[in-house]
């Protein structure tokens, strides 16, 4: 695949801007271009490719990728929103997660979009929704699988969970969905685990999957008519950590979709296959500026406009046990030294910290740095309102301008949805 050197691109948008305000995060399209042609590449002839808003939600960056992708993953009424809001017709738009309002599914139910249903009183509620409406509301049932490879960054089966019906339950679930009027079961949904590096459990995660929707189709004594397979695809954040071998993933998964095609009841079904992390991720960083330099018994401190009210992830507190530095790096000529920093951030609590014992060419009071790897579960997956610090901008690098789309990651929550007998 081709790629681009970010920090080649970071410094010569601020020598362009040098009076672009920090904290921010810059996208590069380009890059998303180039992402979004490599995964239509590997994977285009056999899923559609669906993205998950959740990993960033931006207006701009959503209307780019719904452009390019058949299908988009929302896991909020709002994301539904975000989607139409992008041009994404219903029928391309699934609305997932574990905790949806009355009223949001009052809104959401006859629109055209398919609703993933993840416990059966969700289910009860939707069927008398869809009923007093008058229409049939398709419905995709979340499977929460009994295991899942090792491998995955945050796993989200075997343990007991919010998402899904658990795979020993989906006999009575489907059963379940089956006698209530107003429902049409089109298909079913797994996202097991994510941030995976393992092209190997990848391959034997969707194995498992399609083992799983062979035996709900069985059960459900119809053909399916969509699959999702939540793809996991990781990315390598820390040092010694290696790029996902896509490639090889899809070499790998030959077996399932020869399995898929050979099985009357699953053979007729999309397959959309849902990322969001490996799409966007590397497309965007974060750039801050030291605010202030001191030593600390015997550690060289530097202190950021940027802590984790911008970037939670980088800070650690996104899952992880231990927190390990991201890919961080100094914006400008080389000063002709350098240090190991605690690098930490302007709130008043000892854990805002983005990098420890980290090696960086000296910094002094207006330097920047940027920390790679930033384009998902940034800004929006951050308390941005705690303590009170300017909020973040977002740009986006088009190839020949830098446009601010910081307004953009606001959705227009009253907008009326389309209306559909579904």
């Amino acid at each position: 695949m081709q790629t681009r050197d970010p920090l080649s691109l970071l410094e010569s948008i601020f020598e362009k801007t040098p009076d672009l305000q920090t904290p921010c995060y810059i996208y590069d399209g380009v890059a998303l271009e180039l992402r979004l042609a490599e995964l239509d590449r590997l994977f285009g002839d056999a899923f559609t490719l669906s993205f998950a808003i959740k990993s960033n939600p931006n207006a701009a960056l959503v209307r780019r990728i719904a452009a390019a992708t058949g299908h988009l993953d929302a896991s909020s009424f709002f994301e539904v929103l975000r989607a139409l809001e992008a041009g994404c017709p219903p029928a391309r738009i699934s609305y997932s997660g574990p905790g949806k309002r009355e009223s949001e599914l009052q809104r959401f139910i006859g629109c055209g979009a398919e609703l993933v249903v993840e416990a059966l009183d969700e289910v009860d509620m939707a069927a008398r929704i869809a009923q007093a409406k008058g229409v049939v509301q398709k419905v995709l049932l979340r499977i929460n699988p009994d295991g899942i490879p090792k491998g995955f960054g945050a796993k989200m089966s075997k343990n007991p969970s919010q998402f899904g019906i658990d795979e020993g339950q989906m006999a009575a679930a489907i059963a379940h969905i089956g006698a209530r009027p107003g429902l049409d079961l089109t298909g079913y949904h797994i996202y097991a685990g994510s941030n995976c590096l393992d092209a190997g459990a990848i391959v034997e995660n969707i194995a498992n999957m399609t083992r799983i929707f062979g035996e709900a189709a069985a059960l459900a004594g119809a053909p399916a008519r969509k699959l999702i397979f939540g793809a996991g695809f990781g990315l390598p954040y820390h040092e010694g950590q290696a790029d996902l071998d896509v490639a090889a993933v899809r070499d790998g998964i030959e077996a399932s979709l020869a399995e898929i095609a050979a099985n009357s009841l699953l053979a007729g079904a999309e397959r959309a296959l849902e990322l969001g992390r490996w799409l966007v991720g590397p497309t965007g960083a974060m750039v801050a500026t030291c605010l202030s330099g001191k030593e600390s018994r015997g550690v060289r401190v530097a202190v950021c406009d940027a802590g984790f009210n911008v970037h939670l992830a980088a800070c650690g507190m996104m899952g992880s046990v231990f927190q390990k530095n991201w890919p961080i790096h100094r914006l400008g000529p080389e000063p002709g030294g350098e240090a190991e920093y605690l690098l930490a951030g302007p709130l008043c609590t000892s854990i805002d910290t983005l990098a420890r014992r980290i090696t960086l060419p000296t910094l002094a009071r207006g330097d920047r740095i940027a920390v790679l790897m930033s384009g998902a579960y940034g800004l929006t997956a951050s308390p941005s309102g705690f303590i009170s610090h300017p909020q973040a901008g977002e740009y986006l690098w088009t190839g020949d301008d830098l446009l601010d789309i910081s307004s953009e990651r606001v959705a227009t929550h009253d907008a009326e949805l389309p209306r559909s007998d579904g």
